[in-house]
């Protein structure tokens, strides 16, 4: 068995460089405000993923299911319309176009 010392001393240096790891993000994140590059990046980036998945899921989605094109669109139509309608809330938008193509896919 390993001397106490040793697994105490492990222990110590595992917990520092934790809260290292943890606190580093905080200590960087102060100067990273006043950047207009991050500023514009907060703007853009989650309308950039947002599209980006969405133009990957309407591509696996219209080439698994050809023959159901009209229920991605009509769901899209949904997700696009609850979105402009209902303040931009994207998770609301999001889970009424999941629903509307669910129902779509299971009902007719």
């Amino acid at each position: 068995m390993p001397d106490v010392t040793y697994l105490v001393a492990g222990v110590v240096v595992a917990g520092l460089i934790t809260l290292g790891l943890r606190a580093l993000p905080f200590a960087i994140l102060k100067p990273l405000r006043k950047s207009k590059f991050v500023q514009a990046l907060g703007r853009w980036m989650p309308a950039g993923i947002m599209l980006i998945l969405a133009v990957v899921v309407l591509r696996d989605e219209l080439v698994a299911r050809p023959n159901q094109v009209w229920a991605v669109l009509a769901a899209t139509a949904v997700t696009v319309a609850v979105h402009l309608l209902c303040k931009r809330r994207a998770l609301l938008s999001i889970a009424a176009g999941t629903t509307c193509y669910v129902l779509l896919l299971n009902l007719l």
